[in-house]
């Protein structure tokens, strides 16, 4: 996958990771941290809505949600269109990503400034330390497991997700890609076993992210929840609160190859 730098919009180096900004020829702008794409203008809405929407369309009432990453507001802007939805939080170690987002992605940076939203710049591991059941969905939306993000797919960062749910709360974090990290994947669906009674795993098509695939992790509190079955809208909502996510979609999501599904019963009958 390549893409054409038609212009340097933006490029610095913040207090934690290399910040660039660019117009492209063909995907609109694009934000790239430590030379890794994180969105562009033209597919964001894919990987925004599947992350923000599963969860939330799997939770039955939706009020207080949590966004751990996220700094380009695009998590923000789909979880504010849930009409239950009453606070949502972000919190970002990375001031430089909401500031620069607001420039270059102002469609996606809504979402930072929504009346619903408060922004915290800060670690979303020291933030969580004191949370006890908070909130009813929790979206990590992280970036690979280097750098600044190495901390979110921790076993420890994980536990005080779990203690920051509420009962029957849902976490949603960033899987990675069923092609090139499995061994990752695997791990981290061990660890959630150990700490939720149900769990899952979902992937979706994303061109400009490695092999066009991302995954997401899911988890409940709640014994026997089926994550695949969403609350149902009728189309004429659908069409009007989404561009990409549908109730099929979240559906088909969980269906995921059999070299996948074998890797991670396996990494989950070896755990203890």
């Amino acid at each position: 996958m390549t893409l054409q730098v038609k212009k340097i919009l933006h490029h610095e180096k913040s207090k934690y990771q290399d910040v660039l900004a660019f117009e492209s020829e063909t995907y609109g702008n694009v934000l790239v941290l430590d030379g890794v794409i994180q969105c562009t203008e033209r597919d964001e809405l894919a990987y925004q809505e599947m992350i923000a929407h599963i969860p939330l369309m799997a939770h039955p009432n939706p009020k207080n949600v949590l966004v751990i990453g996220g700094g380009d507001g695009g998590v923000l802007r789909e979880v504010v269109k849930h009409p239950s939805v009453e606070h949502v939080t972000l919190c970002d170690i990375d001031e430089a990503v909401p500031r620069v987002s607001k420039l270059f992605l102002p469609k996606m940076a809504e979402g930072l400034t929504h009346p619903k939203s408060k922004v915290v710049i800060g670690d979303g591991f020291e933030f969580l330390k004191d949370k006890k059941e908070c909130y009813d969905v929790i979206i990590t939306d992280s970036s690979d497991p280097v750098g600044p993000a190495e901390s979110l797919f921790q076993d420890s960062f994980f536990e005080l997700l779990q203690k920051a749910l509420r009962p029957g709360g849902i976490l949603c974090s960033q899987g990675e890609c069923i092609w090139l990290h499995l061994e990752l994947i695997g791990k981290v669906m061990g660890t959630l076993k150990k700490l939720f009674p149900s769990i899952s795993y979902a992937y979706t098509s994303m061109p400009t992210y490695p092999c066009g695939t991302i995954g997401f992790l899911l988890a409940s509190k709640e014994k026997g929840k089926v994550l695949s079955k969403p609350r149902k809208l009728s189309l004429e909502e659908e069409k009007k609160l989404f561009k990409f996510y549908n109730a099929d979609l979240h559906e088909a999501s969980f269906k995921v190859p059999t070299f996948v599904r074998s890797s991670i019963e396996k990494s989950l009958a070896s755990t203890k």
